[in-house]
């Protein structure tokens, strides 16, 4: 999943804020909260703006995961 999400480079990153430990950025934290919910392996997933606050390309990775998903 991580390969999928584009979230490789971050795999043993802080999740979250602190003011001594600088976490992930907030495009991260959105692919990951989808892969949260894609691995738990649901019967339907609602999506509000999955893309928003994404780059145009991680966007493209997230739509082309989705689509291939509800094949």
């Amino acid at each position: 999943m991580l390969k999928k999400l584009n979230l490789i480079e971050c795999a043993d990153a802080f999740v979250g804020s602190d003011q001594f430990k600088k976490g992930i950025s907030g495009g991260q934290k959105k692919r990951v909260a989808i892969g949260v919910e894609l691995i738990s392996n649901p019967h339907i997933l609602i999506f509000d703006e999955p893309t928003s606050g994404l780059d145009s390309h991680n966007a493209l990775v997230i739509m082309r995961l989705l689509g291939k998903l509800a094949k």
